[in-house]
């Protein structure tokens, strides 16, 4: 909704692309593994954290193509919703429902190479990431932005971060949750996936589009979250243990 707010604002097709990947940023699920990290260093509620950002994600892969849909078909894009749909299911729902099944079978094999695998999963996200930015740059979609188009991205997406941040805590004390409830809320409501992010942008946008620019607020966002966030999470770790010694 913040974001669609300044949809009048967007004049240029530069701007309407920039402003399309914040929006892309902003219709993203929220991540599992490092939210719940994160709330259990801060002495969150650790299974309300997995409820929320396990369904977040299944609620994503429906909501997510609806919403960008909007947008992307008001650009003259072919956008076949049935054609995503089933591939969004191949591409995230079925791994999930395989992990689950074979966990009887390869968990502990899963678990001694847990450290491998991780690495092996963070390098297909990198490598997706990074077709996705030489396609751009073999474009010349880079070309016309220059330093200062740069730092204005990274503050815009600071300041949604902050502001996500605090709106969700302010709301999570006004409905008076538990202080354990307002660190889970504010953990996962300002999380994204940048795994989702990657998956979802070449099934939900085409060839044409520049993919560089549109992944772009994500990155950026993803590394504003996990710095500020673990920062947060350390000094609550750091309080709620000197508040048990006491």
């Amino acid at each position: 909704m913040i974001i669609l707010i300044t949809r009048p604002l967007i004049q240029t097709d530069a701007a309407n692309d920039w402003w399309l990947g914040f929006m892309f940023l902003g219709a993203l699920p929220s991540t599992v593994s490092s939210s719940v990290v994160m709330v259990s260093l801060a002495k969150g509620n650790i299974p309300g954290a997995i409820f929320n950002a396990s369904i977040s994600g299944l609620i994503g892969i429906v909501i997510t193509p609806l919403w960008m849909g909007l947008f992307i078909q008001s650009s003259q894009v072919d956008f076949d919703m049935g054609a995503i749909y089933i591939k969004l299911l191949l591409e995230i729902l079925l791994p999930v429902v395989l992990g689950i099944s074979m966990q009887k079978y390869w968990g502990e094999f899963a678990k001694t190479y847990q450290k491998q695998l991780t690495l092996f999963d963070k390098s297909v996200i990198l490598l997706i990431i990074y077709k996705s930015f030489g396609h751009s740059f073999e474009a010349k979609v880079f070309e016309s932005i220059d330093v200062m188009t740069i730092l204005i991205i990274f503050m815009l997406t600071l300041v949604l971060f902050y502001l996500i941040f605090l709106v969700t805590g302010y709301i999570a004390k006004t409905l008076n949750f538990s202080k354990a409830d307002q660190i889970t809320a504010q953990f996962c409501g300002t999380k994204k996936s940048l795994v989702h992010g990657t998956v979802f942008s070449k099934i939900l946008f085409p060839a044409s589009f520049p993919l560089g620019i549109l992944l772009l607020p994500l990155m950026i966002f993803h590394a504003i979250q996990i710095f500020i966030i673990s920062i947060i999470a350390t000094r609550m770790a750091r309080e709620n243990g000197i508040q048990n010694n006491k």
